[in-house]
């Protein structure tokens, strides 16, 4: 197995891909706007990707958030709100909102499961800052670090209640990026004191089964590398300062953010100590140069997968329906949304 996730060029597996994938062994996939048509189509698509590694806890996933970040899409799927919403709900009603959080994040479960998916790249715990990109802005939880924690917490309980694996992202924090690392690399100045309250969220959540990196340089930490590449970030602020020990993968390698061809890039990111590489748009020339440079996967980013993977289950029952947590959440969040 390589220690990658790869995209899909389209909505159906092509001879090549097939061929390639039987091959080279990715860890799992990543599903985009492209990959889905309806709900029969995305069902056969992801048995499909199962039966061609003889595998039913295969890493499949999709960046479903709410909000502006949204994969599955109406009138096919139901729309979801942008983390922000909890965040006003909760200056109102904390409680409220943790359940609103919870009850939200389990219909999305529910939606993605139904699909064949496994994995959603949620909760965000990046800690808002006032002036910094809108890249995060109404996608975050808030500006209060526990309130972050409390928040995310509530989101991977959901997606775990609804069978899905859940990612806490943008390790170690990318709430004060000024820039959009989609195009560029943000550069966070700020020293090491002001940067525990962006620590703070993903240390109470360092038992996350899975987490995701910032392609941000922290300066009060490793002034020339971006986290993803970063052994120093990786080793001394996520595993050890954090503490988190589960699956961690960079962010996509495809965004402008990094400098390089992506096979480099790829084998990069697992030397500096990422379980796995992203690498999202589904391109054969760098697919074919990512497995030339990778070296098979770890033994201990196996049982990080295995581990992470194993880490919920999918409801015996079916669980609570879609259209009873839709509405469990719109009646707690009326008071925010009326």
């Amino acid at each position: 197995m390589k220690p990658v996730i790869f995209g899909l060029s389209g909505e159906a597996l092509t001879p090549d891909e097939r061929a390639f994938f039987a091959e080279a062994k990715p860890a799992g996939y990543i599903l985009f706007r492209r990959n889905i048509a309806d709900r029969t189509q995305i069902r056969a698509l992801t048995d499909d990707l199962r039966a061609l590694h003889g595998r039913d806890d295969l890493l499949i996933m999709i960046d479903q958030e709410g909000g502006r970040v949204a994969r599955m899409q109406a009138p096919v799927w139901p729309s979801f709100p942008p983390g922000a919403v909890f965040d006003r709900l909760y200056d109102v009603a904390p409680s409220s909102a943790i359940a609103a959080a919870r009850a939200n994040a389990c219909a999305i479960a529910t939606t993605l499961t139904e699909a064949g998916i496994s994995v959603d790249a949620l909760p965000l715990l990046d800690v808002r800052q006032e002036g910094a990109s809108d890249i995060m802005g109404d996608r975050t939880l808030g500006a209060e670090p526990m309130r972050v924690a409390a928040l995310g917490r509530a989101v991977l309980a959901g997606l775990a209640d609804g069978g899905v694996v859940g990612i806490v992202k943008h390790m170690p924090g990318h709430g004060r990026a000024m820039v959009d690392s989609h195009h560029e690399l943000p550069v966070v100045t700020a020293d090491e004191e002001a940067l525990e309250s962006d620590l703070a969220p993903f240390r109470t959540l360092k038992n996350a089964p899975m987490g995701m990196t910032a392609h941000v340089v922290y300066t009060a930490w490793d002034a020339e590398r971006p986290a993803s590449l970063s052994p120093v970030v990786i080793d001394r602020i996520i595993r050890q300062r954090i503490g988190f020990d589960g699956l961690l993968m960079s962010d996509d390698l495809d965004m402008k953010a990094l400098k390089g061809g992506i096979p480099a890039l790829a084998a990069g990111v697992v030397a500096a100590g990422c379980d796995l590489a992203l690498n999202c748009w589904g391109r054969m020339d760098d697919m074919v140069g990512i497995v030339e440079q990778l070296p098979e996967i770890s033994e201990t980013s196996r049982a990080r997968l295995d581990q992470a993977m194993a880490s919920v289950k999918r409801p015996a029952d079916g669980g609570t329906s879609l259209e009873e947590l839709l509405a469990t959440r719109d009646a707690l969040l009326a008071p925010v949304l009326a």
